[in-house]
């Protein structure tokens, strides 16, 4: 799992793995949020009315979901599920709160932040990006503030200086994680 505060480059970093690796599942979050200009439906997320994605809740559709900025975000099951039994492995990006909440639920993911250099640069990158009003924007940095002193939760914290560094750790971390694991079961 990839996680970190907003602004911080999860998209750029993930699409720059995507373009390298065709053995893992990128799994697409569903969400309530409007879609951006820039954004495609079953790409970026899956986007969907707020009366969808409370039935999902109801049916137990997601692995996790939350309510974040008066939208919500959740990780389909299915996706996830699929994916294992097909022996890929998955990629899910997802907020701070969402990551431990799977880690509960799957202990055996490995949870990965991704942090700014900076809070400071954080700040920048968020008002470059030019996507929220000025109270949203506070809102996330507070929240960025928030996510970051829980990074030491994680299982690794890979800091994003420049995308191609960042996706080289990440691709190193799951080439770690894998050998771990293929040691692991041929113990048993």
């Amino acid at each position: 799992m990839l996680s970190g505060p907003s602004g911080v480059g999860k998209d750029a970093v993930l699409a720059r793995v995507k373009s390298i690796t065709i053995s893992m599942h990128f799994v697409v979050t569903t969400t309530t949020r409007p879609k951006r200009k820039i954004e495609s439906n079953g790409i970026h997320y899956n986007f969907v009315s707020r009366d969808k994605f409370e039935g999902m809740i109801r049916k137990k559709e997601l692995l996790e979901w939350a309510e974040v900025y008066g939208n919500y975000y959740g990780v389909p099951r299915d996706q996830v599920e699929r994916a294992f039994k097909q022996g890929h492995d998955v990629m899910v990006k997802v907020d701070v709160q969402g990551a431990m909440t799977i880690k509960k639920v799957m202990p055996q993911s490995v949870l990965i932040f991704l942090a700014p250099p900076s809070i400071v640069e954080l700040q920048d990158r968020l008002m470059k990006r030019n996507t929220e009003a000025s109270a949203d924007l506070n809102r996330r940095i507070a929240t960025a503030k928030d996510e970051m002193s829980q990074a030491e939760t994680f299982d690794y914290i890979v800091v994003n200086h420049k995308v191609e560094e960042a996706v080289a750790e990440i691709m190193d971390i799951i080439a770690a994680e894998n050998v771990h694991n293929k040691t692991n079961v041929k113990k048993r």
